[in-house]
Formats: C-alpha cells, structure tokens, sequence
C-alpha cells in the first residue's frame, strides 16, 4: 500500500508543525506579522504535546477518502531534536515513529516494520518539510514559503484562521504544491493541517483534546518484538 511506503513521510515531517508553528498564548492575530511574531515565540517556548489526530487520506482517481484514527506525542528535548510518535489505532494498527534521521512504520498484525533513512532516500524531502518547525523563525519559514491568509473558518468546534503555503523549492512544488493550517483564534493552536499532493490526492490532520507537555522519551519511543520483521523499503526490492 502506498501509505505503508513513502505516504506517510510527507505527512510524518509536516504534521506536528500543524501543532507547532502556531503555538503561543492566545492572541486575536488577524494578520500575517502578528502570525509570525506568534511562530517566533513558539519557536523558543514549545516543548511537547500530546492529543488525538485524525487523518483522512483521499484519493481523487477514485473520489475515496480513508480515515485514520489515533494519539500522537511530539517531544523537543532540544531545539534541534525532536522525536514523535503516532499510533493509529483504527482502521488498521499502525505505530509511525520519527526521530532525528531516522522514520519507522511499524505494524503490529504481521509483526512488521518499514525503517527508513531520511538522511539518504529522503534528504532532500526531509529538510524541506522539517524546515516548517521545531524551532523554526518566520525568516526561515518565508524565505522557503510563500505564506499568505487564508480567511477564518471553524474547525472541530474553533474558530481558526487558515493559513496557505506555498513552497518556492520547485522539486518540492513538483510533489506538493500546496499546505495549510488552520490556527485557533482562541488558543493560537493549529488544530488542523492539510497537504496537497500534485495530482488531486491530499491528506488532512485534524487535532483535538491537545495538551502541551513536557512529554517523557518513553512516550516517543518505538516500542518492537524482537522478532519483528524489519524491512528497508527502496532498499530490498
């Protein structure tokens, strides 16, 4: 499946900054520069979250959407280390976990997990998603992005301001031309993030019950059998 692939490491890199670029104390930010003076201070007070994601995948040969359903936590131990993991419980189990260069799928049905390297296969990919957070300044995030407004809308029950990304890496641009957030107007939170593929497909995360924490290392890390079946997909094929 291409989720058990590549799918999930353009979402991986990008989904926890739904939940980062926008963190700061509540603020009516109705323009770009209070925005981005709110990503500046995130930069510099985020240190973990955990809450409930919710992933639809669609499909637009098919007209198709697929839902995944789960918790995820993002720890930052440092301002240039981050770890996350995601569990997703339904449809089908699935344990996404990334941290430093390194990015696994496992999935516990057939005791099997994809490895992935992201400082080889998915270099190129990988900076560029990781340079929208973590520590992040809105220099960095505008000299790699064209960031426009939006409009206001209300998502799971928020009123949000709605964010557009456009990337200016054309070999990015080719695969992605397109994110946005939508950032609660009351808790300056990203609630929702959507990526859109060349193509039609595209996948949106929505977060919901998000506590910001200092999350433990236990809570992002891959916990495995021994035994599990370990694959390096573009690697063994």
């Amino acid at each position: 499946m291409l989720w058990s692939r590549s799918l999930f490491l353009r979402w991986s890199l990008c989904a926890a900054f739904a939940a980062l670029a926008a963190l700061a104390p509540p603020a009516s930010a109705d323009t770009l520069p209070e925005i981005f003076a709110r990503i500046d201070k995130a930069a510099t007070t985020f240190r973990g979250f955990k809450a409930d994601i919710a992933k639809v995948s669609h499909l637009d040969a098919i007209n198709e959407d697929t839902v995944d359903t789960g918790t995820i936590a993002v720890r930052r131990a440092k301002p240039q280390e981050l770890d996350m993991l995601v569990d997703f419980k339904l449809p089908d189990a699935k344990i996404v976990s990334l941290s430093g260069k390194h990015a696994d799928v496992y999935y516990p049905k057939i005791n099997s997990v994809d490895e992935y390297d992201l400082s080889r296969e998915y270099k190129s990919m990988a900076q560029q998603f990781l340079l929208l957070g973590f520590g992040t300044s809105s220099s960095e995030l505008k000299s790699a992005y064209t960031v426009s407004l939006g409009g206001s809308e209300t998502i799971a029950g928020q009123k949000t301001t709605r964010l557009v990304l456009l990337p200016k890496d054309k070999d990015l641009a080719k695969q992605y031309p397109k994110f946005e957030l939508w950032i609660s107007d009351e808790t300056g939170i990203a609630v929702q993030q959507k990526v859109y593929e060349t193509g039609g497909d595209y996948e949106v995360a929505t977060y919901t019950n998000m506590k910001l924490m200092n999350v433990p290392e236990s809570d992002v890390k891959l916990q495995i059998p021994r035994d599990a079946v370990r694959n390096r997909p573009g690697h063994d094929r």
